[in-house]
């Protein structure tokens, strides 16, 4: 193996991965991580509410590439080079133990991503990495066999290759266009929908199990727990969705109807049949509709749904008409709202876009343009939906990329 420099511009998660890769492999090689801010991993420090959520518990390629709306099929191939199973290897040969929870979701045991970035910071500096801050990255140009990275500090450092891991920085991205490639237009991905409505006004915290969201304007739908908020709706189904409509819905200014059936189990003609059977049942006759919930439903979003639908405070399942009856099965299982704009998810900002993927190649994750220049994690228009999804995308293109780095095909 030749001595060479290799500079990593993004310290995240796919350019320290890629780093270590590079640096273990060819330890002839010099690798240099250059981070604009003056900490670096910071997506790490604040995935899963601070627990950094490493990975997500699917373990075949063929599965694993469905949760991602955009780069599924670009991922097949990668995937079954390296994926769930080899980053929960990578990170227990190194002392990191992970564990997967009920939603599949991948942890280290501690809940502390602090041990993700600790492993990640050791493991780079052990292998000899140079790992520089507040080393803002202004453009990269070509110049016969070498590049030219030329920082915001007015300084230039010169490499024979050069991985491109910023995520979606826009100074990047048209750095990137002078040389040739194309962008994708980035919109947001996993976000929130504002909407003020009865149905949910004074909820917020409040969750249902399992829902169905459709738009019925996109053909898209999500199932999955809802969550009410201060400004409208959340939770995995929002989020789900929003991921797969990321560009309908940024078409529409965020301006569209949401379809919600609070219960999914059951079509429109057998809640009829359940709900009717409750006004001749002596068991049920009595009850007041709005103060005993059903299906799981927390009780005051059940009460507002009743409320919505018009029945009374105080009825009882025998005082119900079967008009009333239907509008109530109407309202839970068609209930129709009105969004006028979006909330960004958290600090877990995600985007749609970036580099085209018919100009990488992805046995290396290089260039089809240029010798030596290669991409990794949220800079390419590759993104997931919630779940450890991004990570996963981010450690298979940093994991392969940087033995391309180091001269190495895997």
């Amino acid at each position: 193996m030749q001595e060479q420099t290799s500079i990593i511009i993004g310290g995240g998660a796919a350019g320290f991965f890629a780093a270590i890769a590079c640096a273990e492999a060819n330890p002839l090689s010099k690798v240099i991580i250059l981070e604009k801010t003056s900490t670096v991993l910071g997506k790490v420090k604040v995935s899963g509410g601070g627990r950094c959520n490493v990975t997500n518990g699917c373990f075949n390629p063929e599965d694993l590439v469905e949760f991602y709306p955009r780069g599924s099929r670009e991922l097949l191939g990668p995937f079954h080079r390296f994926a769930t199973g080899d980053t929960m290897e990578w990170f227990s040969d190194r002392g990191v133990e992970l564990k997967i929870e009920s939603d599949n979701r991948v942890f280290p045991e501690t809940d502390d991503s602090q041990t993700i970035i600790d492993c990640l910071v050791d493991f780079a500096e052990r292998a000899g990495v140079d790992i520089r801050t507040n080393s803002g990255v202004e453009s990269i140009e070509k110049d016969n066999d070498q590049w030219i990275v030329k920082l915001e500090s007015k300084n230039e450092l010169r490499a024979h290759k050069v991985l491109v891991a910023t995520g979606g920085s826009k100074k990047m991205w048209d750095s990137l266009k002078k040389i040739g490639h194309r962008i994708i237009e980035p919109v947001p991905s996993l976000f929130t929908f504002n909407i003020k409505d009865p149905r949910i006004n004074g909820l917020a915290g409040v969750s249902a199990p399992n829902v169905l969201l459709t738009l019925p304007a996109f053909d898209l739908s999500a199932e999955g727990p809802l969550l009410v908020t201060h400004w409208g709706l959340s939770g995995p189904a929002v989020l789900r969705l929003s991921a797969w409509g990321a560009r309908e819905l940024h078409d529409t200014s965020y301006r569209f109807i949401l379809h919600v059936n609070f219960v999914p189990q059951f079509d429109e003609e057998t809640l009829i049949e359940i709900l009717n059977d409750f006004r001749k049942d002596p068991d049920h006759q009595r009850k007041r509709i709005q103060s005993n919930t059903l299906f799981n439903l927390p009780l005051r979003l059940w009460k507002n749904i009743c409320e919505s639908a018009k029945i009374p405070e105080r009825a009882t399942w025998s005082d119900i008409s079967k008009p009333l009856l239907k509008k109530l099965v109407s309202h839970l299982n068609h209930g129709e709202f009105v969004v006028s704009g979006k909330s960004t998810f958290k600090e877990e900002f995600v985007t749609a876009g970036g580099v085209d993927l018919s100009q990488v190649d992805f046995r290396t994750f290089s260039s089809k343009l240029h010798d030596n220049l290669f991409f990794a994690g949220e800079v390419l228009d590759i993104d997931a939906i919630t779940g450890g999804f991004n990570f996963q995308a981010a450690w298979t293109g940093g994991w392969i990329a940087g033995h391309a780095l180091a001269g190495e095909t895997v």
